[in-house]
C-alpha cells in the first residue's frame, strides 16, 4: 500500500522531483526533492518526529499546513523546523526532538 501523501492542503498536488537521500536519526532515507520532509518521512513509515517536553509524548504530522507544531524537528542543526511545509532536499540531516533538544530525555 501507497504511504505517500500525493497531494498536500496548502502546497497542491505533489510533483515528483528527482529521488533524493536525506539522513533520519542517522539512517540513510530516501524521498522526492521538494516533497515535504514529512511526507518522506510517512513514505519510510516513519511516523514520530518529536516528542513533547513536558509528558515527553509522542507527535507527528497533525494539521500538516504548518499551523501546529506536531512535526518540528531538528533539520540541518535548527530545532523547531515544521517538516510538513519544508521542502526536502539532498543530504539533509534531520533529527527527531525531544523537547527542544536532539538528545532523549534521559540524556538530557
Amino acid at each position: 500500500m501507497e504511504t505517500r501523501i500525493a497531494e498536500h492542503p496548502i502546497l497542491g498536488v505533489q510533483q515528483k522531483g528527482k529521488k533524493v537521500s536525506f539522513t533520519y536519526n542517522g539512517k540513510t532515507i530516501e524521498g522526492y526533492e521538494g516533497e515535504p520532509i514529512a511526507a518522506a518521512l510517512k513514505a519510510a513509515g516513519l511516523m514520530v518526529h518529536r516528542y513533547t517536553a513536558k509528558e515527553h509524548k509522542p507527535r507527528g504530522i497533525f494539521c500538516a499546513i504548518g499551523r501546529c507544531t506536531d512535526c518540528v524537528m531538528i533539520v540541518d542543526g535548527v530545532p523547531n523546523v515544521r517538516t510538513c511545509v519544508t521542502s526536502l532536499k539532498e543530504g539533509m540531516d534531520v533529527k527527531t526532538q525531544y523537547g527542544v533538544s536532539e538528545k532523549p530525555f534521559d540524556e538530557q
